[in-house]
């Protein structure tokens, strides 16, 4: 009798969240013992509480709609195994199996929180995060739930997978210029919402860049329409991108300009030049919950400027010599991120070491049946 099927879910509000899952979702669908399939999706608040719309979410990544489950059909299902890279789980009826795979690590350290701690397993971004982990004594050090996996949504920025002439015709640019990625966080208080604007005029102006801004996908802050307030902004050299995923537009940059985001620090994999704009109200509040810290890497790999006058001359000054602060960013990359380029192969390696047919903490068989429910 063959090895029943392993039922996998995973569960998101964000398209950053699926952005996370989408390697390891992509090599699951390569093999015929998982049916996978995904819920969640973008939130909206009305009278009736909030509301999750997953087919809005997940058919901008072209994914078939019979793999798309709205929230109130998994809360009449069960699965083997939970996939979620969001802080508050978005559950089925059971599930056999919880595993949080994170979606991003900064120095604000948002997801070392008690919050955090309701799942059996952990995909450990890097050996900073691990540490964190353990200080705050939500893990221990030898603890069997966290597994070192690293980051699967970076494996490109190793791997070199991306076609760069084709990148170039998706944003529209002719990569004659050296282009300079803006990428603000989505927290409250954040650059864009401080003095972006200002930012992207004094680089504009100069005629010397091709500028990608690449918007947070679920800001804290919901009351700016910033593509349509941006949309001045935009020609034959500046973009608003639409792209969901950032990671091609990190490989297509010469530089990187952003705040408090945790894309400096998947930046830092590629090893070019970043600008941090000031964020002080920001990193005030992030300060009061105890978890920043801005002593081990914090923005040790870039440069700091304080006003949007000084943006030009920093940006000529970083790409003059794109060698400076190169050993920051090569030490700060090695303690982020475990696995870089391969993260996505260790994480199929550990599902399929657990497969039936390995007779190992089995994932697959209904949920409800190995007496595992929803907490």
């Amino acid at each position: 009798m063959p090895a029943p099927r392993t039922s996998i879910l995973f569960t998101g509000y964000a398209p950053v969240h699926f952005v996370c899952f989408q390697p390891l979702y992509e090599r699951l669908l390569r093999s015929s013992e998982y049916d996978v399939f995904l819920s969640g999706g973008l939130r909206s608040e009305g009278e009736d509480g909030v509301r999750h719309d997953a087919h809005a979410m997940y058919e901008q990544f072209g994914v078939p709609a019979h793999r798309v489950l709205p929230v109130e059909e998994i809360q009449t299902r069960d699965f083997d195994v939970l996939f979620a890279a969001n802080t508050k789980l978005i559950e089925p009826r059971s599930v056999g199996t919880r595993v949080q795979i994170f979606h991003g690590v900064s120095f604000r350290n948002k997801s070392v929180r008690d919050e955090n701690m309701g799942c059996d397993h952990y995909f450990v971004i890097g050996p900073y995060q691990h540490r964190k982990f353990v200080e705050g004594g939500l893990l221990a050090p030898d603890d069997p739930r966290a597994v070192k996996v690293g980051f699967m949504k970076t494996d490109p920025l190793r791997a070199e997978r991306h076609d760069r002439q084709e990148l170039l015709r998706r944003v529209g640019l002719d990569g004659s210029r050296p282009i300079l990625l803006y990428a603000p966080t989505g927290q409250r208080h954040n650059s864009l919402e401080t003095m972006g604007e200002a930012v992207i005029r004094h680089l504009a102006v100069t005629g010397r860049y091709d500028i990608l801004i690449k918007l947070h996908d679920h800001p804290k802050d919901t009351g700016v329409d910033w593509p349509t307030r941006l949309s001045p902004f935009e020609d034959e050299h500046t973009r608003v991108t639409r792209e969901r995923d950032i990671v091609p537009l990190m490989c297509l940059s010469d530089l990187l300009i952003s705040d408090a985001s945790s894309v400096t620090s998947e930046f830092a994999l590629l090893d070019r030049p970043m600008v941090f704009l000031d964020v002080p109200l920001l990193l005030e509040k992030a300060a009061k919950s105890g978890a920043l810290d801005t002593e081990t890497w914090g923005r040790r790999a870039g440069v700091v400027v304080k006003s949007p006058e000084k943006i030009a001359a920093t940006v000529e000054r970083a790409l003059a010599d794109p060698t400076a602060l190169s050993d920051v960013r090569r030490a700060m990359a090695d303690d982020l991120f475990y696995n870089p380029g391969r993260a996505t192969d260790v994480a199929m390696a550990w599902i399929e070491s657990r497969a039936p047919r390995n007779g190992l903490a089995p994932l697959a068989g209904p949920a409800h049946e190995r007496g595992r429910s929803d907490r």
